[in-house]
């Protein structure tokens, strides 16, 4: 099956030719979003099973589109581990423009829909922006240690040309500026006190800057 996250053509865009590859494979996508070729729209808590041992849910986050779909993948078996495919909802260490949405829907979808799932949750993201993420991160919080720790991290895996996916819930909420709005550090480098005030400053700061 093809699980589609939003809309945009880098994630939609070669359904149709699955469809032409695997005779009637389903394509699953948010029931609010226009998604190429979907044949099963999904809305916010929908379950299914790819195999025995491997559920989905279907967790609405919305705001990069209107529709937008993210998946929490479980398993029975004793080894696994849990996983959710975020699309361009949330980035290691950042997350997606607000193309459709709101400041106050990034922020549910960021810091109570996905901050909630189990801290070790694997993050499978849809771009790898983490090293430029993470420069912008710092002018924000230069001393958060987590974020000081990930960066020297990121920086030795690019120089052996690996990946830097996936990240974790439980990191995301120690690094991420957009999913540590409600923290003082944040409130102070915005000067914005709410969580959706800085929520809007750190999204304008990020589409405004330029890089080091």
């Amino acid at each position: 099956m093809v699980l589609t996250t939003h809309h945009h053509w880098d994630h939609a865009g070669g359904n149709n030719g699955m469809k032409k590859l695997l005779k009637d494979v389903p394509i699953y996508g948010g029931v609010k979003d226009k998604v190429e070729g979907c044949s099963h729209p999904v809305q916010h808590g929908d379950e299914f099973s790819i195999s025995p041992t491997v559920r989905v849910k279907c967790l609405e986050t919305p705001c990069h589109t209107k529709g937008h779909i993210s998946y929490f993948i479980t398993s029975t078996l004793p080894n696994d581990k849990s996983a959710v495919f975020t699309g361009d909802t949330l980035f290691i260490g950042g997350c997606g423009r607000f193309f459709e949405g709101t400041p106050d829907q990034m922020y549910q979808s960021l810091c109570k829909t996905l901050a909630s799932l189990p801290l070790e949750t694997q993050v499978y993201c849809g771009h790898e922006y983490t090293q430029k993420n993470l420069e912008f991160a710092l002018t924000l919080e230069p001393k958060n240690e987590a974020l000081l720790r990930k960066m020297e991290w990121v920086l030795r895996q690019r120089k052996q040309k690996l990946a830097t996916v996936p990240s974790t819930i439980g990191d995301e909420l120690e690094f991420n500026p957009f999913m540590r709005v409600d923290q003082k550090s944040l409130q102070l480098a915005t000067g914005r006190e709410s969580p959706l005030e800085v929520m809007a400053e750190v999204r304008r700061m990020k589409d405004n800057y330029k890089g080091r």
